[in-house]
């Protein structure tokens, strides 16, 4: 047999004959399980999925249906969705429709509005331009009245004297 060696606070490394012999163990036991396995399944009845030995089972066929069938399935699906849709009842009110006459009504009140609104966007307005000029001049009297704020020392000297 091969050679082991110790180390303090490790396990033994097994040499590759030991490993080889340990691999050769588990693969008959795994091919017992697997005969132990499709003598169950043989015994219930059950098909084998397998394909080669240690590969995964097949995933289940597509199920197929046939056009008279899916037919009947969309018929039926037809018939629940009329079943559960509101019917038409003949008391609802007809929809209401705009005459020409109407709609040319409001279509000249439209025009007459836009109208008189770009009108007036084109007269400049005096007034407006008043009271933006009056605005200025109370933003710049606030800043200046702020400015003019008394000093501290001032006020200690002249309530000293």
């Amino acid at each position: 047999m091969g050679k082991v060696e110790l180390q303090y606070g490790s396990m033994p490394t097994p040499d590759t004959n030991t490993l080889e012999a340990a691999l050769i163990g588990y693969q008959q036991q795994y091919d017992a399980i697997n005969a132990r396995v499709a003598e169950l399944r043989r015994a219930l009845g059950i098909k084998s999925s397998v394909r080669a030995a240690g590969s995964k089972t097949l995933p289940n066929p597509k199920r197929k249906i046939s056009a008279a069938g899916r037919a009947r399935i969309a018929a039926a699906q037809r018939k629940r969705w009329a079943e559960s849709k509101p019917q038409a009842s003949a008391s609802a009110k007809p929809k209401r429709k705009l005459s020409a006459a109407g709609r040319k009504a409001i279509a000249d009140a439209t025009r007459k509005r836009w109208a008189a609104f770009r009108a007036a966007k084109q007269t400049p307005n005096p007034a407006a331009k008043k009271k933006k000029a009056v605005k200025k001049a109370a933003v710049k009297a606030g800043k200046k009245a702020a400015s003019i704020v008394p000093r501290e020392s001032d006020s200690t000297q002249s309530g000293a004297a």
